[in-house]
């Protein structure tokens, strides 16, 4: 990048003006001047989009909607590769393809750079394993089921591709869900054998010995400890070394047993936010289905994963999301390194592997969205050189070319894109929706091609996904080549499918078979015909894209008969300024909603400076004039967004603690967890609502 003399000129002479505004301005306007000489010298090439942006999705006479991929509704992908029909087979395809590269990758330091597993090393361990665990005495087959219970790290993935090999079904533990869960599910499923991480989380199985009637061993893969082998022997459980097993099957190796593409692959106990845990289970049918289609999908777009990429672990393998993209990065033959455990290490991992693909969950995007725009405003310089790179980039992003050689990522977005390594090309976001104002800036400043889906384990987690390189906020995108999408009518919430909106229900090879030993449950998920009810309330733009609106659960009524969704309301006051969380009651006997609100702790301190209000955040959350602004604030949110009278809360607990999944107010998934909810401030709400009864 050159720019001219006169340009440079230019800057030196603004920097030297002691007016910040004309500063500011001046500096603007070279570099302004400077990205369009840029641009003109660089002309970069947009990207292709692979359909009609403007009819991204067909729509059947019945009224449902399907890929353009698959225009008659029938015809889904089921598979990329006739050789990957299986979780199995996709290793097998990329220790073949890859050439025997990297595969695996972990760290064991800050400061140390990653070291490597071979395909062929990783295929080697999981053969030993698999054949140590039939030295122990499973029987392979889709009847034996073992269950998971550690962090993501290599021992992880060689223990799934074991079980993969013999056709045994996995079964994720994971430290949320509490030790009475676990136990519950190791109960239901019969497990006889768990993987254990690590002495602590073998202990908390163990410590429930007495009431798992069918776990006969545990599997540790750090050091066995004294009190593990006490409690152990108490409940007549036997305990082995990770390494012992591998030993073992290294010794008296076995011949594989590989899965058809029928076979039960693995069950995903969703974490749920009432009652006990539901076990979706998944064929391996259902698995490729579902990671085909986001194969083929990003392929047609331009965006395809190859045997080139990377990719952190981080995200959690007990759910599906990340399960699924590692067996898509293993089809390829890409690499995948593990992240160090620690969420403060994150973008030290992501500085040492330099990945190329970057899945990620909006938390963190709205983290870093967050301290950006926290550091931009403390400069009228900065928040106008910010404003400019976005709106140049964004202006970009609707013409479809993306980059990260602008003048604008030299001047602005630069930092942002060396947190991840520098290397991004393609990030997935999930899980929950993403604000619009979030995503545009993701796709501005990280200079990639940033995809943002929608799904549910029941359906191996993928619905629709974004088209690549699409610059519209605030949808997930058409149906992915794998299923087709309704929706259906609820009265009660007054959505109607003839308005384009409703219940989202789809339909396909990916869908899942039902919940383990649920049949109550199975049904009420998946009707008579196939049909996956999601709860979440979609609406289909012009375009043909889904946009997710409301929610179906969480409804309560009304004294005077009105329905309210909660979820709904509390999306809305999180737009506020001030609120970082927020908690809606109701009561059936009372005419009117309470609320519970978490502040923004940056926010709230801004105000305060401002206006010379004095204590810490949490003297602050105590105040009844804070308790006023947020009130007032989140109302006018409310009615801005179109919230109806008795939607709107009558009044608020002003709570300084962010909920968690580690104070078990949030799920793993980190949704509201509603029972915890309402039990934590049942006490604080009925005194709200006595206070108001009787005013």
């Amino acid at each position: 990048m050159t720019w001219s003399r006169h340009e440079m000129q230019y800057i030196r002479d603004a920097a030297g003006n002691p007016n910040p505004s004309t500063l500011a301005l001046g500096a603007a306007a070279t570099v302004t001047v400077a990205a369009a000489s840029f641009y003109a010298a660089t002309r970069p090439t947009p990207l292709a989009p692979p359909v009609d942006m403007d009819n991204q999705s067909i729509r059947l006479p019945d009224g449902s909607r399907t890929s353009t991929w698959v225009p008659d509704g029938k015809s889904f992908i089921e598979y990329a590769h006739e050789d990957a029909r299986t979780t199995h087979e996709c290793f097998k395809r990329g220790l073949r393809i890859s050439r025997n590269k990297p595969c695996l990758g972990r760290r064991n330091g800050p400061n140390r750079s990653y070291t490597w597993l071979t395909y062929q090393e990783v295929f080697d361990m999981a053969k030993d394993f698999g054949s140590g665990l039939l030295e122990e005495g499973l029987e392979p087959g889709a009847e034996t089921i073992v269950g998971i219970y550690a962090a993501n790290r290599v021992e992880w993935t060689v223990t799934d591709q074991a079980c993969s090999m013999f056709s045994i079904v996995t079964c994720a533990l994971y430290d949320t869900l509490g030790p009475d869960v676990c136990a519950y599910i190791i109960n239901q499923t019969e497990m006889p054998l768990v993987i254990c991480e690590n002495a602590a989380k073998a202990q908390l199985l163990l410590d429930k010995g007495g009431s798992l009637k069918s776990l006969k061993c545990l599997i540790i893969m750090d050091p066995i400890s004294d009190q593990n082998r006490t409690t152990a022997q108490l409940h007549d459980i036997k305990l082995v070394q990770f390494e012992t097993v591998q030993n073992a099957g290294r010794a008296n190796p076995k011949d594989a047993v590989p899965p058809s593409p029928d076979d039960l692959c693995l069950i995903c106990y969703t974490s749920g936010t009432t009652g006990d845990p539901k076990g979706a289970m998944m064929t391996h049918r259902s698995m490729i289905a579902n990671l085909a289609s986001i194969s083929v999908f990003a392929s047609k777009g331009g965006v395809g994963i190859t045997a080139e990429d990377s990719s952190l672990s981080y995200l959690p393998l007990a759910h599906v999301f990340e399960r699924g993209l590692q067996t898509i990065f293993f089809m390829n033959g890409a690499r995948l390194g593990f992240s160090s455990g620690d969420v403060k290490l994150l973008t030290d991992d992501l500085q040492a592997l330099k990945p190329t693909v970057f899945p990620t969950v909006p938390r963190l995007l709205n983290r870093i969205y967050d301290k950006v725009i926290s550091g931009v405003k403390t400069s009228k310089l900065k928040s106008m050189l910010f404003s400019l790179a976005c709106s140049s980039k964004e202006k970009e992003l609707r013409r479809r070319i993306i980059r990260k050689d602008s003048i604008w990522d030299w001047l602005v977005f630069g930092k942002i894109q060396a947190l991840l390594g520098g290397r991004v090309r393609l990030v997935f976001t999930a899980s929950a929706p993403l604000e619009p104002k979030v995503l545009n800036f993701t796709r501005c400043a990280f200079g990639c091609v940033v995809i943002e889906g929608y799904g549910q384990t029941e359906n191996t987690a993928g619905i629709s996904f974004n088209i690549p390189g699409e610059y519209e906020p605030g949808h997930c995108g058409p149906p992915l080549p794998c299923n087709i999408v309704k929706l259906e009518d609820v009265p009660e919430m007054d959505y109607y499918a003839k308005d384009d909106k409703g219940e989202v229900l789809c339909k396909g090879p990916s869908v899942f078979c039902g919940y383990y030993k649920s049949e109550d449950k199975t049904k009420e998920a998946l009707d008579e015909d196939g049909w996956l009810h999601t709860g979440d309330i979609g609406q289909w733009l012009p375009n043909g894209c889904l946009k997710i609106i409301d929610r179906k659960k969480n409804i309560f009524k009304l004294s005077q008969g009105e329905y309210v969704a909660a979820e709904k309301i509390e999306n809305t006051y999180m737009r506020s300024q001030f609120v970082a969380q927020a908690f809606i009651e109701g009561d059936s006997l009372q005419p009117y909603l309470m609320g519970v609100m978490v502040p923004d702790e940056e926010e709230l301190m801004a105000w305060a400076a401002k206006n010379d209000a004095s204590g810490s955040y949490r003297e602050l959350c105590a105040r009844k004039d804070v308790k006023e602004i947020i009130l007032k604030d989140i109302n006018a949110v409310g009615k801005k967004a179109g919230l109806k009278g008795f939607e709107m809360v009558k009044d608020i607990i002003v709570y300084p603690e962010l909920f968690s999944v580690d104070n078990g107010l949030l799920t793993p998934t980190f949704k509201n967890k509603r029972p915890n909810l309402r039990k934590f401030f049942k006490t604080q709400i009925q005194e709200l609502y006595k206070k108001h009864s009787s005013s």
